[in-house]
């Protein structure tokens, strides 16, 4: 009778474990005489099950209350734990701002000085000087002319490193002097809670090139460095490296989203935290050995954002080939236009973003001044088309399905995470690169989310930096935050005979506007589908 009331084999594990819960409260001689004519020592699989689940449901509960004990220590709290009743504090809601702004762009290499610039309505975009590119039918682009890394970037890197990183490096430890951690701040803070995720859409093409270039040699001509930099996660590892941040550290490469999943991502490192660890034992020898090093399930700062530079002839024989780049070589400061009718497509730009996350009260504890409050975001995917964004629902990036595919969705679901409501935002740094096909796509989606709001206003950065792949989400961001700042959004240069598919009541002018920005939403999408969407507001 014992033996036609066990489990089957075939049970999945959770059912199993249900099945012997009763068993358990018998004492173990009753328990052992109910099993014992399917004994572990015979070959039934059944039985073998039944034996290993009893010490399962133990390894369990005993690790549940290891991870509450873990838990408890790394919040410094004392929380009583057993294995019948487990006492769990109410989660308080964390808060991330902005305290540092670092950004390198064809405008400048100075955050601040660039918002200046694009609300002078300043182009950054000329002739191509970086090599010869006469034969090629492009031939400007938003170029970084002159960089300086003194201080910032060690001379072994600035001699073998490819821009990207050089670029990443630089806005990073710029944003860090944004936020008034000087070294004297640095040496105070838990570095355990302090992480770095910058991304690449592109990584280092001038290393892969010159590895190619060497094997077709020999493979002793071979760089050491050639794997290394060419490593998509290379500037936040080198960046952490050189900061001696222990936190989170990794590269998330998702097209021209690569910046706002970075921010997004980062911030939810600040807000939800990360599992802790489930083994005492080997939390505790781990931290014996690292003495000082405690293990934590919040990051209080997130160095985030992303770069790029591209700015080779591969780089842009490469966009050539796709058909997107404008041709518009006699007039460099007009070819990004976006929502314009005589856009011929985007300009290629280069640099990076980096932009401080921290957690409210932290930020409030070291006495920092806060740009903004990162309110959420989210991203999707269209899974549709390498280039292009999806043609159904309300068009391209307004996809409205069931799945949740395309913009709209981004955008809907970035308002239900953040808990902003749609008429609370009135400002959109849009993706708008000046192609054909996207502008309109996205002005519609703008508009299918947010087209009755009067007060909206939308403009394209990309107008004047060209498109910085990777990194324009972060300097768009950077963009939005300041027009939270300031008070002041900068004007769409080149709009001169706007396309008949927008409206332009909620387009800016080709001079600055003053806005009272409620909520500003950064919009960035990329090959692949790729959508993102991130909400900054004023902090209060």
């Amino acid at each position: 009778m014992a033996a036609s009331c066990l489990p089957c084999t075939w049970l999945p594990a959770f059912e199993l474990d249900h099945a012997l819960e009763p068993l358990l409260l018998l004492s173990s001689s009753r328990r052992l005489k109910l099993i014992s004519p399917l004994s572990c020592n015979n070959s039934n699989s059944t039985s073998f099950g039944i034996c290993n689940g009893f010490s399962t449901i133990r390894k369990r509960r005993q690790s549940h209350a290891n991870q509450a004990a873990a838990y408890s220590a790394s919040d410094g709290k004392t929380t009583a734990v057993s294995a019948k009743s487990e006492k769990v504090a109410p989660e308080v809601k964390r808060r991330v701002v902005v305290t540092g702004l670092g950004a390198v762009t064809p405008l400048s290499d100075d955050a601040h000085l660039y918002y200046t610039k694009l609300l002078e309505g300043v182009s950054g975009i000329s002739q191509i000087e970086g090599f010869d590119c006469s034969e090629l039918p492009t031939r400007i682009a938003g170029e970084i002319k002159t960089l300086s890394t003194d201080g910032l970037v060690s001379p072994k890197h600035a001699k073998r490193a490819d821009n990207y990183l050089i670029y990443a490096l630089i806005a990073g430890k710029k944003a860090l002097a944004d936020a008034g951690i000087t070294e004297q701040v640095s040496g105070e803070l838990n570095k355990n809670r302090c992480g770095v995720l910058i991304g690449t859409a592109m990584g280092s093409m001038r290393a892969l090139k010159d590895g190619i270039d060497a094997i077709k040699i020999s493979h002793k001509k071979m760089s050491p460095f050639s794997v290394p930099y060419s490593m998509t996660s290379m500037a936040s590892a080198v960046l952490a490296m050189d900061l001696e941040w222990m936190g989170p550290n990794y590269a998330i490469s998702s097209a021209c989203a690569t910046s706002n999943c970075c921010i997004l991502t980062a911030a939810n490192h600040i807000i939800k935290g990360d599992a802790v660890s489930s083994s005492s034992s080997l939390a505790d020898s781990i931290q014996n050995s690292l003495k000082d090093t405690t293990f934590v399930k919040w990051q209080d700062l997130m160095l985030c954002g992303g770069s790029d530079g591209i700015i080779i002839p591969e780089g842009i024989a490469g966009f050539i080939a796709c058909n997107i780049l404008s041709r518009r070589n006699s007039d460099p400061t007009k070819a990004s236009r976006p929502w314009d009718s005589d856009r011929d497509g985007f300009v290629m730009g280069e640099g990076a973003g980096v932009m401080l996350l921290e957690e409210l009260e932290h930020a409030k504890r070291r006495g920092a001044d806060i740009y903004a409050e990162f309110m959420g975001g989210s991203f999707t995917c269209d899974a549709c088309h390498k280039s292009e964004s999806r043609l159904d629902g309300f068009g391209a990036v307004a996809c409205v399905e069931s799945s949740g595919l395309g913009a709209v969705a981004c955008m809907e679901k970035a308002l239900t995470n953040s808990g902003v409501s749609r008429e609370d935002v009135n400002y959109i740094n849009a993706h708008a690169t000046s192609t054909r096909v996207g502008d309109p796509r996205e002005f519609k989606a703008v508009m299918h989310c947010f087209g009755q709001n009067p007060e909206l206003r939308m403009n394209s950065t990309k107008s004047m930096t060209g498109h910085l792949l990777g990194a324009a989400g972060a300097v768009e961001a950077i963009a939005t935050v300041k027009a939270i700042q300031t008070g002041w959004i900068h004007p769409n240069i080149n709009l001169e005979n706007p396309d008949k598919d927008v409206d332009t009541r909620v387009l800016v002018g080709p001079k600055k506007e003053r806005l009272d920005i409620k909520v500003a939403m950064s919009n960035s999408f990329g090959f692949g589908g790729h959508n993102s969407s991130i909400l900054f507001a004023v902090h209060k």
